[in-house]
């Protein structure tokens, strides 16, 4: 008996091995309601969407504009911009689409391109914001040397590293994720994430298990660096009444949206991994998308 159940165990990974060569495409969860609330839904999301790339561009013509806020801040904060565009325009437009469709699905190409870009948005946002930490500790901390560091050089460094970092990590899950067959192809989100499309496989998932704690525990710690970091800041913005003002002017709303991006992220993906799938997941992660931006 025992024999006989493991040779059907093994034939069943057989079959699912051969059907996971089959699936082209995937359907997500999608919102099931009433076509009058998707209709809302789509009003608000779409207003959401516009307003995100309208305040985005907007800084960034001014920044690009005005000559005055040419300064290595201002050009992070630039990047950020350009980056929160990028996100909004990988999870938006979908999202706007299925709201007002019958059925929900996304090619297996679309959905791997849909994860690449979200990644990326994340890695680079947590990347970037340790950048500004790191220019405001030069700024408050040490503003005589402040001009010799930071050079536009300096600057131009610390972009191309924020990028690299951030599409080696991207691409390196990538890979982790698009070598694994697949035997289900219902993605029990209302978009693609690299954890819901693991969770597809009928293959051994450890190495991509450990990836992404090892993702979880470096932007922890990085999270954990800028608050160091902070620390020093706030011992240093004590000296004076100009060092207070430019802290609560230009540290205290990056450390706001650090603290809220990585909470909400952590829940996110911890909810993902080890709690049930429902709306109220799917509600949480668009909570978190609009406090982002």
């Amino acid at each position: 008996m025992s024999a006989r159940f493991r040779r059907s165990v093994v034939m069943n990974q057989r079959r699912s091995m051969m059907n996971s060569t089959q699936i082209s495409y995937f359907t997500l969860a999608g919102l099931n309601d009433s076509l009058t609330n998707r209709q809302i839904y789509f009003a608000f999301a779409l207003m959401s969407y516009l307003f995100t790339i309208f305040v985005n561009l907007m800084l960034i013509v001014t920044i690009c504009l005005e000559k005055t806020l040419h300064e290595p801040i201002y050009i992070f904060l630039c990047n950020l911009c350009f980056n929160g565009i990028c996100g909004a325009s990988s999870f938006y437009p979908k999202l706007l689409h299925d709201l007002l469709a019958d059925s929900h699905v996304i090619t297996y190409i679309g959905c791997l391109t849909q994860i690449f870009v979200v990644y990326s948005y994340v890695f680079c946002e947590f990347t970037s914001l340790t950048v500004m930490a790191y220019d405001r500790y030069l700024a408050i901390c040490r503003p005589l040397q402040y001009r010799a560091l930071m050079t536009p050089q300096k600057v131009a460094q610390l972009l191309l590293l924020t990028w690299c970092f951030t599409l080696l990590e991207t691409v390196v899950g990538m890979f982790l994720t698009a070598r694994l067959p697949l035997c289900r192809q219902h993605v029990r989100k209302i978009f693609c994430t690299n954890w819901e499309v693991v969770k597809l496989s009928c293959s051994d998932t450890t190495l991509n298990n450990i990836y992404g704690f090892i993702l979880m525990f470096s932007h922890v710690s990085q999270t954990g660096l800028i608050l160091v970091s902070y620390g020093h800041l706030v011992r240093a913005s004590l000296r004076s009444r100009s060092d207070r003002r430019k802290f609560i002017q230009t540290c205290l709303p990056h450390l706001i949206t650090l603290l809220v991006f990585t909470i909400s992220l952590m829940f996110d993906a911890m909810y993902s991994r080890y709690g049930s799938s429902g709306l109220l997941q799917q509600s949480l992660f668009l909570t978190r998308l609009k406090l982002q931006q």
